[in-house]
């Protein structure tokens, strides 16, 4: 019997400039954006993080087409994206004064919390739980596809489960092309890695994954602050995930991936022996201020097979969270076998980004001489 082939749809792409939200409201791409979404389909657009793939938030096999197409794991809940703070009655319940000072001071802005949710979030969006995160972005064409659509809307990165997470449209379409209904081109994001997000449903506000939004700001407005041990290794199975990214290997390029953690001089003595004696093609993940010493010891050894690749400096953190997917596509685009990558330290951004790396290496770290 012969076996019914699948049809591929056309995937609209559209540019669409992150202007004044006011003319947004009356831009036709985002009109027909809330129109796909309205009507059960995927539509992926930009936030200050990522790129999302959206859907109602509200619509149980729309939320399932989003699995469908990224290859994600059911169980990994789906974030519900807002357009305005007093739309977060319509989803969660029990609602903490804790939500409401960190709301004031972080959103809009990357900073997802974790809450009780209403009856009407059903599980296909929430990964069977009883809780549901909601994040109001701060990005002007995200909240207007939102506030067009007239409903919440949920939505994980915009990449195939498992790779790094997308933040231009083209990453978008490599993953995602005949598979969802629309892709809305905003540009490259801002941050570049995704959402800090926080449980609130706990007596202390609890740490679920590290982002722009840091630890030490969450501080700021908290009392306490824990931290989730589930940030340093993959969750096992049986172990349900509280938030996306905490149960399965995530954010990884094709390559076999290593973290290079210890001191300066160690770290470069190591990465000196590899370049010399490595004879597979191999991706050096380093920063603006070891460049040019890498890159001369790569020319003296005559390694064509040897790929730099800077994530930016250590002076301005916030350039390496930018750049982090972006470089680890890269990798995949220049077909290496081999990954190294330096560490970082991990107060205020740091976190977040070495909680991605770690996450993309599958926690393989080799440990060099003292930091």
């Amino acid at each position: 019997m012969e076996t019914k082939k699948t049809e591929i749809k056309k995937t609209i792409v559209r540019k669409v400039d992150n202007k004044d939200i006011d003319k947004l409201y009356k831009d036709k791409d985002i009109r027909l954006a809330a129109d796909i979404i309205k009507s059960g389909g995927l539509v992926a657009f930009p936030t200050e993080t990522v790129y999302g793939l959206g859907a109602d938030a509200f619509m149980e096999e729309a939320a399932k087409k989003i699995y469908a197409a990224k290859g994600r794991p059911s169980d990994n809940p789906l974030i519900v994206h807002i357009s305005e703070i007093r739309e977060v009655d319509d989803i969660a319940e029990c609602i903490p004064d804790i939500f409401y000072s960190l709301a004031k001071k972080y959103w809009p802005g990357p900073m997802t919390v974790v809450l009780k949710k209403r009856n009407i979030v059903p599980d296909a969006t929430s990964g069977g739980l009883d809780t549901v995160a909601v994040r109001l972005p701060d990005n002007n064409i995200a909240r207007a596809i939102i506030k067009e659509s007239g409903v919440p809307i949920a939505a994980p990165s915009a990449n195939t489960s498992g790779r790094p997470s997308p933040t231009k449209a083209r990453h978008v379409l490599e993953d995602m092309n005949g598979k969802i209904d629309m892709i809305i081109d905003g540009g490259t994001v801002g941050i570049g890695v995704e959402s800090t997000i926080v449980d609130l449903t706990g007596d202390i506000p609890t740490l679920l994954r590290p982002g722009a939004v840091t630890f030490e700001m969450l501080q700021e407005v908290c009392t306490e602050v824990d931290i989730d041990p589930a940030i340093e290794h993959l969750l096992v199975s049986g172990e349900a995930p509280k938030a996306p990214g905490m149960k399965y290997k995530h954010y990884a390029p094709k390559a076999d991936m290593k973290m290079l953690k210890g001191n300066e001089a160690a770290v470069l003595d190591y990465l000196k022996k590899e370049i010399s004696e490595s004879e597979i093609k191999t991706a050096i993940l380093t920063v603006d201020e070891h460049r040019a010493v890498l890159e001369k010891i790569i020319a003296d050894n005559n390694k064509e097979n040897i790929k730099l690749l800077s994530l930016g400096s250590l002076k301005d953190m916030k350039t390496v969270a930018h750049n982090l997917f972006d470089v680890l596509r890269k990798c995949d685009e220049l077909g290496v076998s081999t990954i190294l990558s330096e560490s970082f330290d991990e107060s205020g951004i740091g976190r977040a980004i070495m909680n991605r790396l770690k996450k993309a290496s599958g926690f393989n770290i080799i440990y060099l001489g003292e930091l």
